[in-house]
Order: structure tokens, then sequence, then C-alpha cells
């Protein structure tokens, strides 16, 4: 079984912990390789003592992300920080560089997913991966039931190179409710098996023999 690369986008927004979490539940397997992805923003100063403080905050975030995965035993973890620019660049090319099969983003207003697809006319060879984006999903009231819990995935195939728009296809993701359903009547057959043989204890004469 191949390796998959997946990055999942650490943010500080429900969104970004959502993503995680339904990844984990629904798309990461045995053997994958996911990399919590973090780009802070390039301090305007010159102060190195500020880009570290923002570095350091950014470590911290993503342990707080790797804290998640500790429920999910034989999940290969690593985590990337870095410091960029918040319209997309610099998170394109890191995925670029890990070489992600997956990308996995919590969808919100401020998301680089928007700011990316304004600032290029050509965001296929941006990513070039499948991109994952996650809704967080509205809040429910205490009389809600389990069942109705659903976060939107909006999936976006980016390994195509003429891609040139986003297409978000919005899925609801909720609990399987199967009906309980019982197994058919079989009718009784004498010989089941139709190459079964029959045996005679003796064997008929013929009349007139």
């Amino acid at each position: 079984m191949d390796v998959r690369k997946i990055v999942v986008l650490v943010e500080d927004v429900d969104a970004a912990r959502t993503a995680l979490h339904w990844a984990l539940h629904n798309l990461i397997r045995y053997g994958d390789l996911i990399t919590l992805l973090h780009v802070f923003p390039s301090s305007k100063s010159k102060s190195k003592n500020k880009a570290r403080l923002l570095r350091l905050k950014g470590f911290q975030l993503a342990l707080s992300f790797k804290d998640i995965c500790s429920n999910f035993p034989n999940t290969n973890i690593e985590i990337v920080v870095t410091e960029g620019d918040q319209e997309g660049g610099k998170i394109s090319a890191m995925v670029l560089e890990i070489g992600a099969s997956v990308l996995v983003v919590g969808l919100h207003g401020q998301s680089f997913l928007y700011k990316l697809a304004m600032a290029n006319e050509n965001i296929g060879n941006q990513l070039n991966c499948r991109v994952l984006a996650i809704k967080q999903p509205p809040p429910l009231s205490p009389s809600a039931t389990e069942a109705s819990r659903a976060a939107a995935v909006a999936a976006l195939d980016m390994s195509s190179s003429n891609t040139n728009y986003m297409d978000f296809s919005q899925i609801e993701i909720a609990r399987l409710l199967v009906p309980e359903v019982h197994p058919p009547k079989i009718p009784y057959r004498i010989c089941p098996n139709p190459s079964a043989i029959i045996w005679r204890s003796k064997s008929r004469r013929r009349s007139g023999c």
C-alpha cells in the first residue's frame, strides 16, 4: 500500500480543528503521513524577538493539533511551522515541496483558498493536489439528536492544470441510519446441492428378466 502524504492546515479557528477531526475519522488510514502545516504571518518589524514569538505560538498551536491525533494510534505525525504570506503563496509552495496528495483545510471567511482564487487565474498549478475544505457545522440546539450532526465538505480536484476556477460541491456528512432488515425466508429444498448423490440400498430388477 502506497504511503499518502496528507497536509492539514493548522489555524487557530474552530473550522481547522473540525477539519482535522473529520480527516482522522473519514480520510486518514494506516500508514499515511500527516503533516501539520502552520504558516505564521511575516512580521513588518525587523525585530527577531517578535518573529521568534510568532514561531513559538505557531508551534504550540501545532502541538495542540497533534494532541487531537493522540487518540488515533499508529498515526505518523510531523509538524512544519514556517513564516510566509497569508495570501496562500507560501502554503502552496510548502504543499508542493512536501509532495502532498491531499490538502485538508478548515473553510472559513478568511480562508486562504478565497484569496488564492482572487490572486491567481489558474490555481491548479498552485496546489496540484486534491483539496478537502471542511466547513464548520452550525451550532446545534440541546434538543437536536446526534444523527443530525453534520459537516459540509467541499471537495476540490486540483490535479488538473486546466483548473482555473473553484467549484465547491457541498456534501452533507451525517451518521448513516440503516433500517433493520430481517433476513428473507428461504424455502426448504429437499436436495439443496444439485450435485449430491442419493445412494440406494438395493438395485431394482427389471420385470421380465
